[in-house]
């Protein structure tokens, strides 16, 4: 029992100390991406920058490069997402250093690889690709329930040329399966439905898009390619 209580105690200072310093949680993070606060994102990268004194701190410092490299991406600046990509990629590289076996650091860092790729696809994909493909197998390896790995790889997928081993049909296996583990993963059938629409099966792409944004309706690059996507 004092046990419980102490362990409960440190975490109530720590999360105090956090809220002091203005230092942002995971959901902090995802409102931002989810509402294209590209200034938000870039005050809390600075914040994070100042407190990345621990796993926990580094891990959402990397999350937060690899948000605002998707919202400069969905803003049509892909110069700016491959540069944020590219920095975050650093801070991910020194947790899987620090910790191999942890499957979500694995899977950020795949993600931030595979992130560089659409500024550039030929480059990229000759620089970042086999970066993207081993890590996020690697997070799968180590964790086959880990759904938003099987959204990394899916959302690599879609953008890798079909000549070149990805396409959007093998795409749409991966976000299935992500769906399957977790079927409230807004993500999934987001570019799930992206995904389908390059198939010009737009019916249901309007379907997996519309459930996208009944699930995250603060997400506005959801409700973006829901506009654009005829229901018939």
């Amino acid at each position: 029992m004092k046990r419980i209580l102490a362990l409960s105690a440190s975490l109530l200072v720590a999360f105090l100390y956090c809220a002091a310093a203005g230092i942002p949680t995971s959901n902090d993070l995802s409102y931002s991406r989810d509402t294209q606060d590209l200034d938000k994102l870039d005050s809390f990268i600075r914040v994070l920058q100042q407190n990345s004194n621990s796993a926990e701190m580094q891990y959402r410092l990397a999350l937060a490069y690899s948000y605002a490299a998707e919202v400069a991406f969905e803003k049509h600046d892909k110069p700016k997402s491959e540069t944020y990509a590219e920095t975050g990629l650093a801070v991910a590289q020194k947790m899987v250093d620090a910790n191999g076996k942890n499957a979500s650091y694995h899977q950020l860092l795949g993600e931030l690889c595979g992130q560089v790729i659409p500024a550039n696809v030929l480059m990229g994909t000759i620089k970042y690709g086999k970066c993207a493909r081993e890590e996020i197998n690697t997070a799968i390896q180590l964790d086959p329930k880990l759904a938003i790995a099987y959204v990394s790889r899916g959302v690599g997928n879609y953008y890798l040329p079909p000549q070149m081993g990805g396409g959007p049909q093998l795409a749409i296996a991966d976000f299935d399966k992500a769906i399957q583990l977790d079927p409230n993963l807004a993500d999934a059938y987001m570019w799930k439905g992206i995904a389908l629409r390059k198939l010009n099966k737009d019916e249901e792409a309007h379907q997996a898009l519309s459930r996208a944004v009944q699930i995250d309706p603060n997400r506005i690059w959801a409700k973006e390619q829901l506009a654009k996507t005829p229901a018939k």
